[in-house]
């Protein structure tokens, strides 16, 4: 099958230095995970991806997978996406509280701009239907000039993917409550379909007029009876299932992960597009040569030569939330960074989170000193924290987007800041220049007496030597970053549950001091060894 990749058209061609080799731990992620599902006007399927501000369309004859809004562009953040009877793409845009529309010649413009969590989003009888996924959300209709909504339901409890049913009713899942209801479109009171349910995010209809709806928490694919409620499960891909669509009669269902699964009518189950990472963001070492990866709405485990495994996600017991920034003081333990701004101890294997330091502003890189505190980068103010067991200490301030972080083997803690393209050392009250003129440095590392630095904006690995400053490119062009040339716009977020989003690239050291930097550009995990003497 022929794919157009969502991310960067061709892999990158990585050049090293002398002595040292690269590999790709994983194969690169054609979307940036996989959020709203719908059949367009040319048979196409079309996938939102919110993290990573891009709408695909698959061809699923050829299996070409063409990019329809790129990350950059004027549409942010999609989450869900439909289609009027003149062939106009229409995007909601979660965290940025939009719906878009987007014409067949390639033009854009904001419809609305005042819809807090806008999520599903359907067209019935010519008339636009819009909700909002946050605790007291609401259910409108959108006039198509832009004109004052009309408000139908409030305060309901975080509504997703919705679908008008062969009724003429509105269809609305509540994740919040784990239920299903329906509403006429002219108003009146909504009646409930069915409840208990396994974490409902979309409903569409089949083609018999049964209900389908997608479980984010069990995985379920469920077939529900609008007449009576009677459900049926069709399959069970596991967690994190997003929506849904049907291509006639062929039934296919998105995860986060960016995978698409076709549900076959005997229940089992054919993948049509492979998962993949969001990010990754930051990853870190463990003793026993595994790495753990945080990728926002996952937390993965990965063996080099093998495929991540899940140990943490969104719907998981004991999650922290999105994650942004990861570090391991002990084997099982893990000290994460998240996008509401909290500083959390992880225990996967036991299903448990204690939150350690709250209320920032867009944390980031976060590393363990020796003495067991942790030093965090809050991005959103330029400060630098240090967080103990007696509290939150301020170490600097004044810094330009800090990102990364990490501490040298005598205590001194380097950030970078992004903003400035430089890294500093920080000791005391003092904050010194260790290396400048780099471009959007993110991730660091120190190893052997050498600072090793990520920088995105150059898609470079930069060695300093911590003695001399001597420093010199140890591999270049890498798939770190967006594609040249290209700006990406930052996601704002919606509270409680995010607060802006934004890349992150990481790197960290194996066991056998082997360098893994987060391939983000590609959704893989790249692993940098200095060849045998």
């Amino acid at each position: 099958m022929t794919q157009l990749h969502s991310r960067h058209s061709t892999p990158a061609t990585i050049s090293l230095i002398s002595g040292w080799s690269s590999e790709a731990l994983l194969p690169p992620s054609g979307l940036f995970g996989a959020n709203g599902l719908r059949t367009g006007p040319d048979g196409r399927i079309y996938i939102a991806q919110v993290s990573g501000s891009t709408i695909s369309a698959l061809d699923l004859a050829t299996g070409a997978l063409e990019t329809i809004s790129a990350k950059g562009s004027d549409i942010v953040g999609p989450d869900d996406v439909t289609f009027d009877a003149d062939g106009n793409l229409y995007a909601t845009e979660y965290y940025q509280g939009r719906v878009s529309v987007r014409s067949p010649d390639g033009s854009t413009r904001v419809l609305r701009d005042d819809l807090p969590g806008a999520n599903g989003i359907t067209f019935h009888a010519g008339r636009l239907f819009v909700n909002e996924c946050r605790i007291g959300g609401r259910l409108l209709e959108l006039p198509l000039d832009g004109a004052e909504p009309r408000v139908l339901l409030d305060g309901l409890m975080m509504p997703n993917a919705m679908e008008a049913g062969p009724d003429g009713l509105l269809y609305y899942p509540l994740l919040g409550t784990n239920e299903i209801w329906r509403v006429d479109p002219q108003g009146g009171e909504p009646e409930r379909v069915a409840g208990d349910l396994g974490g409902p995010d979309a409903v569409k209809f089949d083609p018999h007029g049964y209900v389908v709806s997608t479980q984010a928490a069990t995985g379920d694919v469920l077939r529900i009876d609008p007449r009576t409620g009677e459900r049926t499960v069709l399959a069970n891909v596991g967690p994190g299932l997003d929506n849904l669509t049907f291509v006639s009669d062929r039934l296919f269902v998105s995860r986060f992960t960016g995978e698409i699964i076709e549900i076959l009518p005997d229940g089992t189950t054919r993948q049509t597009l492979p998962a993949g990472l969001n990010g990754p963001l930051d990853l870190t070492a463990s003793a026993d040569g595994a790495l753990y990866l945080a990728d926002g709405a996952f937390f993965y485990r990965l063996v080099p030569g093998s495929t991540p495994e899940t140990v943490g996600m969104l719907f998981s017991p004991g999650y922290p939330g999105y994650v942004r920034g990861v570090a391991s003081p002990a084997a099982g333990e893990f000290r994460v960074t998240t996008s509401t701004g909290q500083v959390t101890r992880y225990r996967p294997a036991e299903q448990t989170s204690e939150v350690l330091a709250e209320g920032f502003d867009q944390l980031y890189g976060i590393d363990v000193a020796p003495d067991g505190s942790c030093a965090v980068a809050e991005f959103g103010v330029g400060r630098v924290l240090a967080v103990r067991t007696s509290g939150v200490e301020e170490l600097a301030t004044g810094l330009d987007r800090p990102l990364g972080v990490a501490f040298g083997p005598d205590g001194t803690l380097f950030v970078a800041e992004s903003g400035a393209g430089r890294v500093v050392a920080v000791t005391g009250a003092s904050v010194d220049t260790v290396v400048d003129g780099l471009e959007q440095p993110h991730g660091l590392l120190v190893q052997n007496d050498q600072l090793l630095v990520v920088d995105v904006g150059a898609k470079a690995l930069v060695g300093v030597d911590l003695g001399s400053k001597a420093r010199q490119t140890i591999a270049s062009n890498l798939p770190v970053g967006p594609p040249p040339g290209v700006t990406p716009k930052p996601l704002v977020g919606i509270a409680p549950f995010s607060g802006p989003e934004g890349p992150f690239a990481g790197i960290t050291a194996g066991p056998d001091g082997a360098l893994y930097l987060s391939a983000d550009a590609e959704g893989s995990v790249l692993a940098l060894r200095r060849d045998a003497q």
